[in-house]
């Protein structure tokens, strides 16, 4: 075997959408202790939520890149924090989404290089009851596999969406055609976790990483007080029980099929008072 696939097999560990700082510190904690035991030779990260629930900032993209993360991938937040946007084009490990509109800033794809040879991330977003101006995500990824037909065995793919139904049938649509189908989107983790008899893993949403004690990442009395009354409402991040949510994907590189998939939930130890 050569140099490049001196590993017999890519560990990835993906991880739910992080929500605000609990999210980022919980990322930080499990990516450094999975990589240190082994456990982990990538770790991919939804931070669409990272600064305060919107968007993420450079700053905070820094923190997680030296936490651990190798690549980051965004969703519909990805514009909310205007500063930001300038610095997509200038960093290659931000992922958005492949089937936005033409013209759109940012990177569709994300290359690690691994000693079991590269790994590259895209995302789609999805279209069924998301607030967003996104082309067709199966026609986008028909088109950017035909383009890199040959050049990648190992494609992960963040499927960003509200609906079961689009992301299950984006993970039969590129069955056998991509190694990984991962939803985000949601917060919510959910147990279909497998891998097909044509090699490719899929979860239809890898969850939350944030404050569990929640709803979906924000303070419980802002929302219930939002569907109680419909009056505006802060939603702010909540701070107890945080956890990690995600899915540890295993890889083989030379026929890029998934060999393995299992869900993650890392409790976080409360702080002390």
């Amino acid at each position: 075997m050569s140099k490049k696939l001196a590993k017999e097999k890519l560990r990835v560990l993906f991880v739910g959408d992080i929500v605000g700082r609990p999210g980022r510190m919980a990322m930080a904690r499990v990516a450094t202790r999975y990589k240190a035991a082994g456990r982990a030779d990538v770790v991919v990260a939804n931070a669409e939520n990272s600064a305060a629930g919107r968007g993420i900032t450079a700053a905070l993209a820094e923190e997680l890149f030296g936490a651990g993360a190798d690549v980051l991938t965004m969703g519909d937040h990805v514009w909310d924090q205007k500063q930001t946007i300038s610095y997509y084009d200038q960093e290659p490990r931000i992922v958005r989404a492949l089937n936005l509109p033409p013209g759109c800033p940012g990177n569709t794809e994300a290359v690690v290089e691994t000693a079991a040879g590269p790994l590259v991330v895209v995302q789609l977003m999805g279209r069924t009851f998301m607030n967003s101006l996104a082309d067709c995500p199966f026609r986008a990824i028909d088109a950017w596999l035909k383009k890199n037909a040959g050049r990648y065995r190992m494609i992960l793919v963040d499927m960003h969406a509200e609906a079961t139904s689009e992301k299950v049938a984006m993970g039969k649509y590129l069955d056998g055609r991509v190694s990984a189908v991962i939803g985000t989107h949601t917060h919510v983790q959910t147990a279909d976790e497998e891998v097909t008899a044509r090699g490719t893993a899929y979860m239809t949403d890898a969850g939350m990483t944030g404050p569990c004690d929640s709803v979906i990442g924000r303070t419980t009395d802002a929302i219930l007080k939002r569907f109680l009354t419909g009056m505006p409402t802060v939603f702010e991040i909540a701070s107890d029980d945080v956890r990690l949510h995600g899915a540890l994907v295993t890889l083989d590189p030379v026929s890029g099929r998934a060999t393995g998939i299992r869900r993650i939930e890392e409790k976080m130890a409360p702080a002390k008072s």
